[in-house]
């Protein structure tokens, strides 16, 4: 069982952050926060998650006309945006990353079964996602994740063939304190969870 310090670290002390540090990211820190999250489970191994690490000014400035006014400033500044998208023809790879079952990929295939891969892809990608966030907080970096985006522009702009998909966003980097929003509450274990 991990220590109070790092469960503080992963869930109770961090926070969506709205603003950072200017403080760059590097490479291998992001090929670290990828090394630890792809151990996260999805469906039958699939890893539908495409990611695109976006922090050069030509990245910024393709990404920018997807941004809502409200996202914008924080968005082109801070150090890494990743993309969190996922990959509509994941089921290619599964005789690869699911090879027990060889009959894996035959269950997304064909056209009657184009909800399934939709459906499977997000939410594995979204899965995905937050193993990204925790990724990034254990190796000490700071979140920002948001919705307020066009999703086709984005798309157009990084994946014009059309089989990977935008999820969300995620700003990455180092938090500045002073622009973190107040807490807000949660739900109670009585008002969210059951025993059956």
């Amino acid at each position: 069982m991990l220590d109070d310090q790092s469960l503080d670290t992963l869930f109770r002390s961090a926070r969506t952050q709205n603003g950072f540090l200017d403080k760059p990211v590097s490479d291998a820190q992001l090929r670290a926060l990828y090394e630890l999250m792809k151990w996260g489970p999805t469906t039958m191994n699939s890893q539908p998650a495409r990611l695109v690490f976006v922090r050069s000014k030509a990245g910024k400035e393709k990404l920018e006309p997807a941004l809502s006014p409200g996202n914008r400033d924080k968005t082109m500044a801070a150090p890494v945006t990743a993309i969190i998208a996922y990959d509509l023809q994941f089921y290619e790879n599964l005789p690869r990353t699911f090879p027990n079952n060889p009959n894996a990929k035959a269950a997304f295939e064909g056209e009657q079964k184009k909800l399934h891969v939709q459906t499977t892809a997000l939410r594995n990608g979204s899965l995905q996602g937050a193993y990204l966030i925790l990724a990034a907080r254990a190796l000490g970096l700071d979140c920002g994740p948001m919705s307020g985006f066009d999703n086709a522009k984005v798309d157009a702009a990084f994946f014009p063939e059309g089989r990977v998909k935008s999820n969300f966003l995620c700003n990455l980097g180092y938090g500045d304190p002073a622009k973190v929003f107040p807490r807000n509450p949660r739900l109670p274990f009585e008002e969210a969870c059951s025993l059956a």
